[in-house]
């Protein structure tokens, strides 16, 4: 700053009227001799001690700033009947056709923003955020379903089977499964109803999940679900993975090695390979977010005594051969909770939890 130069300038001065050497003095105050003398010089002009680097900035005026009128030219045109449902980007190369530039792209959705008509332009509704589904947390079996269906390929070109299932989140199991030729509220309503029949869920508080299809939000299967007691739960529009249990399962069902290479040739032969899959899938497949038990095993409650038996044979074996354990033996603990749609404190816990496993 100006003041402090002007400062270290007269101490230095007195420092030398009472015997110091100027060097000295300099040293003192961390500049050095030429740093002195080039002050002294310009003292003799006040007017160079001054920063006049801001004042400059200040003044100075971009070479490419618009003028008045060629925002208010660029406002006109985007009023314009022609061009008012339109956004910049579609304005500007239409006035490059017709041999006209006014400015770039991005300059126009500026001014546009700052004169307060950056909006959206046309009949689009501005995106709205649309809350996060409720979360429902399972600690058994036949408290939450999940339901979804997916396409068979027919043997006829462009047709195709609808596989509807419902499956236990908790358990993995797949507790009901149809095959139809199309999409309707009555096929899931009955469907339903037969799921529920063969689980004997009789008490009222059952919460079944599905995205916001139209068989999903039938009037059909709405009823039915009221008379059963049973809660249903949406997923936002447009989000694949607020019904992450369906769509895990049916990529399991797509890419397993047994899924046909050919499409199927008639609804019945759907419908065989199908019951086939929905067996092994329950009862030979070891599921890996259940620690590797059969979800037929952990809807039978029968995953615990399978994990302890697999907890003690690990336990012997490491003290058996201790040198080859680095640390604590794989975790055969049941899980107790499973959620769907968490909350997000859960799904944290959940992921730190992945990460210490």
């Amino acid at each position: 700053m100006p003041e402090d130069r002007q400062m270290a300038i007269d101490l230095i001065a007195d420092a030398c009227a009472a015997g110091a050497r100027q060097a000295r003095a300099c040293a003192v105050l961390g500049i050095d001799v030429r740093t002195l003398r080039r002050w002294q010089s310009q003292q003799r002009d006040e007017r160079r001690l001054v920063d006049r680097r801001r004042e400059a900035a200040a003044d100075r005026v971009p070479a490419n700033k618009l003028s008045r009128e060629e925002r208010e030219r660029i406002l006109a045109v985007c009023n314009a009947p022609a061009y008012q449902s339109l956004p910049p980007s579609q304005i500007v190369p239409r006035l490059a056709d017709e041999g006209e530039y006014l400015a770039s792209e991005s300059t126009f959705y500026r001014v546009l923003r700052e004169d307060g008509q950056q909006n959206r332009r046309g009949r689009a509704q501005a995106p709205r955020q649309v809350s996060k589904p409720q979360g429902f947390k399972a600690e058994g079996p036949n408290q939450v379903y999940s339901w979804d269906i997916t396409y068979l390929a027919a043997a006829i070109r462009g047709a195709f089977y609808r596989l509807y299932l419902v499956e236990d989140i908790f358990s993995r199991k797949i507790v009901g499964w149809e095959v139809h030729e199309d999409e309707k509220a009555a096929h899931a309503s009955v469907l339903i109803r037969k799921t529920c029949l063969a689980e004997g869920i009789r008490e009222a508080g059952l919460v079944l999940h599905s995205d916001n299809g139209g068989p999903m939000k039938g009037a059909t299967l709405l009823a039915t679900l009221q008379r059963l007691g049973v809660v249903p739960s949406f997923s936002r529009p447009s989000v694949s993975d607020d019904n992450p249990f369906s769509e895990s399962l049916f990529r399991t069902l797509k890419y397993t090695p047994a899924y046909p290479s050919k499409p199927f040739a008639s609804l019945e032969a759907a419908r065989e390979w199908v019951h086939r899959f929905v067996h092994w899938y329950n009862e030979e497949h070891r599921h890996s977010s259940i620690r590797y038990v059969t979800p037929g095993q952990r809807h039978r409650g029968e995953d615990t005594a399978i994990l302890a038996a697999r907890q003690r044979l690990y336990e012997a074996a490491k003290q058996a051969r201790p040198e080859r354990w680095s640390g604590d033996t794989r975790n055969w603990t049941p899980i107790n909770e499973v959620w769907l749609n968490p909350p997000r404190d859960q799904a944290s816990e959940g992921t730190a939890k992945k990460k210490v496993a």
